[in-house]
Formats: C-alpha cells, sequence, structure tokens
C-alpha cells in the first residue's frame, strides 16, 4: 500500500514567492516613477539613479566577496537600496555624493548588521539621513521642473510653506492636479503621485504589500493636519500635506519594508500610526519642512518591541496579563 502521509519540516504552506521575485516585482513597479522624475526633471536624474543603483550593487558584492559569503546581488534588495536612495534625492545633487550615500546605506546600514533580513533599519532611508547631516544644502536645492511653463522658484511646496512663502505658490497656480502628475519641486521619485499610486495599487493586488501601515500612515497624517495643522506653516490643507512631500513613496514602498517593519497586523496598525504622527510632528515644529524620512527611521527602531507585544496567543496557550 502506498504511504500517502508525507513528513517534513516546516513551512508547511509554500508559495510561489521568493525573495528575488518580491524584490525585482517592487523595483519595477517603481520604474514609473523615475521615468517620470527623468521628464520632468531631465537626464540628470538617470545618472544619479545609475550611479545609486549601480554603487549598491557593487558595494554588496564587494563585502560579499570581503566576507567570503555567497554573491546575491542578483536578488534584487541592492539594487532595489540604489533605487529608492536615489527617489530620495534632488535632481542637482553631486553624482559622487549619491555614490557616497549609497555606499553608507549598504556597507553600514545593512552589511554591518549582517546582510538582508538582519539590518535594524532601512537602508535607502539611512543613507538619506546620512546624506542630509553630511551635506544638507545639497539635499535642499532643488531645480525647477522642465514642464512649468510659468517661472516658479525650484523650491518644493513644503519649502516654501515652512518658510511662509505661500504666495509663492499661489502666483504660480500650482495646484492639486500638477502635484498629482509631479509638476513640482521635488525628489526625483517622490512627484509623480499618479505612477506610486499605479505600482501600490499593484502591489496590494499581487499582496506583496498589506494596506494596514499606508492606511493608517496616511489617514494619521491627514487627521492630525486636519484637526492641529494650522496655516502658519501651511499644513491646514489636508491633501496638499500628503501630496506635497514624500509621503506616498515612504507609505507604500518604504515603511512596507519586511525587515524594519512589524510582522503582525496590529503592530502594522500601530507602525503606521507612529510614521503618520511622527511625520507631522516634525513638519510642524520640527526644523525640516519634511519628516517622513526620520519618521519611518524611529518607527524602525520600535519594530522589536512592537513584534514582541503584539505577536498573537499560540494555539492552546493562554496569554499571559
Amino acid at each position: 500500500m502506498q504511504n500517502k502521509l508525507s513528513l517534513s519540516i516546516s513551512p508547511h504552506i509554500r508559495k510561489k514567492e521568493s525573495i528575488t521575485r518580491i524584490m525585482w516585482t517592487v523595483f519595477l513597479c517603481l520604474l514609473p516613477s523615475g521615468i517620470a522624475g527623468i521628464f520632468i526633471f531631465g537626464i540628470r536624474s538617470l545618472w544619479i539613479i545609475f550611479a545609486c543603483i549601480s554603487t549598491a550593487m557593487l558595494t554588496e558584492a564587494l563585502i560579499l566577496f570581503l566576507r567570503h559569503k555567497k554573491l546575491a546581488i542578483a536578488d534584487g534588495s541592492a539594487a532595489l537600496t540604489g533605487l529608492l536612495l536615489a527617489y530620495n534625492l534632488p535632481s542637482t545633487f553631486p553624482v559622487w555624493m549619491a555614490c557616497v550615500g549609497s555606499f553608507f546605506a549598504i556597507a553600514v546600514c545593512k552589511q554591518a548588521f549582517g546582510g538582508l533580513g538582519r539590518n535594524i533599519f532601512n537602508p535607502a532611508l539611512a543613507g538619506r539621513a546620512f546624506l542630509v547631516i553630511a551635506w544638507p544644502k545639497y539635499m535642499v536645492s532643488f531645480s525647477k521642473p522642465f514642464i512649468y511653463v510659468d517661472s516658479i522658484t525650484a523650491a518644493t511646496p513644503l519649502n516654501l510653506l515652512k518658510q511662509g512663502r505661500i504666495e509663492s505658490i499661489q502666483q504660480a497656480g500650482l495646484d492639486y492636479f500638477d502635484m498629482f502628475l509631479g509638476n513640482r519641486g521635488g525628489c526625483i521619485g517622490e512627484v509623480c503621485i499618479a505612477c506610486l499610486i499605479l505600482g501600490a495599487i499593484f502591489l496590494l493586488w499581487r499582496r506583496i504589500i498589506s494596506w494596514h501601515i499606508p492606511a493608517s500612515f496616511i489617514t494619521t497624517l491627514a487627521l492630525l493636519t486636519f484637526f492641529l495643522g494650522g496655516p502658519q506653516v501651511g499644513q491646514a490643507d489636508v491633501l496638499f500635506s500628503i501630496m506635497a512631500g514624500g509621503v506616498v513613496l515612504g507609505a507604500f514602498f518604504m515603511a512596507t519594508d519586511y525587515v524594519t517593519s512589524a510582522l503582525t497586523d496590529k503592530g502594522k496598525l500601530i507602525f503606521g500610526f507612529g510614521c503618520g504622527l511622527l511625520t507631522f510632528i516634525i513638519r510642524k515644529w520640527g526644523g525640516y519642512p519634511e519628516g517622513v524620512s526620520f519618521a519611518i527611521l524611529i518607527m524602525n527602531a520600535t519594530v522589536p518591541l512592537l513584534d514582541r507585544f503584539c505577536s498573537p496567543r499560540i494555539y492552546g496557550y493562554e496569554k499571559n496579563t
């Protein structure tokens, strides 16, 4: 009689998804936003994207070689880190500085912790934070989008509002439709909300990411903006505060990173809430006009606690009180 019982170690439920497939899927979903950024800001954006990706992959390969580990740069994690870092940089940013930031993201923020799956902080955001601290002048220097018909300052809408120069935005006739299509100053990959949303919808449909963190993040920021924003810093307009910065890029593509975000649904909701809260606090009372990157990095540090206190009850055991 044929034995139909098969014994094996976990996991017992398998899917076709793999790390490589997930990483390259997210990478491809981000490409439309990068193409839009190149169209909006010019060909120089392409060199920054290429420099960040190539430096990230070369750094990963070099460190894995020195550690006598199997070269796994084809898994897409290093390429995705370089792409996300480039998307968080202005198109005027010096290319060599972008390479330094990409090296720091991989060498210090990823490989120093042991490599993929062991890093505490999102490498791309940590690389951006390093560049903000090291070269703040270049991180706030933005080029004017080529698709503008009227002359306007190259500063981002959030920068203008932080400086109290709301009239500059009003005189330029910048509206929601402009911000949705990317017709504004900003970083390469964050300005075209339309392309980011298309990529996010595909990831949600494929269940590569879940709705918990983005929904909690954006809802928290929207509610705080509506009730506590205040016109003095231009935060009273909910739609403007969501589309003017890097909220969409951060909420859907960076805060949802598997390694540095909470595992449980409850933990994800709390994680997103913290990101939205900290983003609002930094924007309203902090020295920086944008707070998405620092908010996500701070919440990355809370993930071990969230995973511990939001873990589900083990079947057959009573939950400790």
